[in-house]
């Protein structure tokens, strides 16, 4: 069994959501390797291979930077070993 420090520096996909639509032109530049989609209600998700909790991290920070309303962070990848 993988203990929580050992999954904190595995790659696993997660579901960011974010308030607002995001243009076509920022995901290149700030959100490479994730894919954008329409969310309800004019949310956008991002959903992706994120290589760990420091990566996790970074693309918290640049959402931020961007001014952007962090909805939510759901890793939805299967933990199982």
């Amino acid at each position: 069994m993988v203990g929580h420090a050992e999954q904190a520096r595995q790659p696993a996909v997660y579901e960011v959501r974010v308030r607002g639509t995001l243009t076509r032109d920022l995901w290149p530049i700030w959100f490479e390797g994730m894919e954008i989609r329409p969310g309800k209600d004019g949310d956008t998700l991002l959903v992706g291979v994120v290589a760990d909790q420091s990566a996790l991290y970074g693309l918290i920070a640049r959402l931020r930077d961007l001014a952007l309303i962090l909805i939510s962070v759901q890793r939805i990848e299967n933990d199982s070993p």
